[in-house]
């Protein structure tokens, strides 16, 4: 019996899974993460590196972070504490959907996650204060191979669901993308 459903997305590749819940009078189990599920649903490289962060403040946004190949790695996005808008930019050169944004309300509550493939930058929105994210990376955390979209580049659009309240010096100086910008080439 499948503890998730795979459901694809407008943005080839980008899947929103639902974790199922077994619930009872003491409460309930939500598999988080099953290797052999997720490689039936076309997810087969291995989990490098799992991340877990706190944003305090309501309107926050971070993001629009990727890594370069050979780097570029799929994350699994879930909201433990709180709720998200969270979303994922397709930057594949060369894709149908280039440029295109996909944004999907994660919340502990509805045990909603976003699988985002290689290729994408992704980013989120903080709705209410204190909200906690674990996030599953099929590669490694580079420095050199960091990449990053500015939230409010003009090519993109993007429409947040709050005035944002608050960016980090260093998300706010991502340069915006110039007419040339082609995105990355996956290896």
């Amino acid at each position: 019996m499948s503890r998730f459903d795979f459901v694809q997305t407008p943005l080839p590749g980008l899947k929103l899974v639902q974790r199922k819940m077994m619930e009872d009078q003491r409460g309930f189990l939500s598999r988080f993460y099953c290797a052999e599920e997720f490689d039936e649903a076309g997810i087969n490289k291995p989990i490098a590196q799992i991340n877990h962060t706190l944003t305090c403040k309501k309107g926050t946004v971070r993001g629009l972070h990727f890594q370069h190949p050979p780097y570029a790695e799929t994350k699994f996005v879930s909201c433990l504490h709180g709720e998200i808008f969270d979303i994922a930019v397709d930057i594949r050169r060369n894709s149908p959907t280039f440029l295109q944004w996909y944004g999907e309300i994660l919340s502990a509550s509805n045990r909603k996650s976003l699988l985002i493939p290689e290729g994408f930058a992704h980013g989120f929105q903080t709705l209410t204060e204190d909200c906690e994210l674990i996030y599953l990376h099929t590669a490694a955390y580079h420095p050199d191979a960091e990449g990053a979209l500015n939230i409010a580049d003009p090519r993109l659009s993007i429409v947040w669901p709050l005035p944002v309240d608050d960016l980090s010096e260093r998300d706010r100086s991502h340069p915006f993308m110039s007419q040339e910008y082609q995105g990355v080439v996956l290896l």
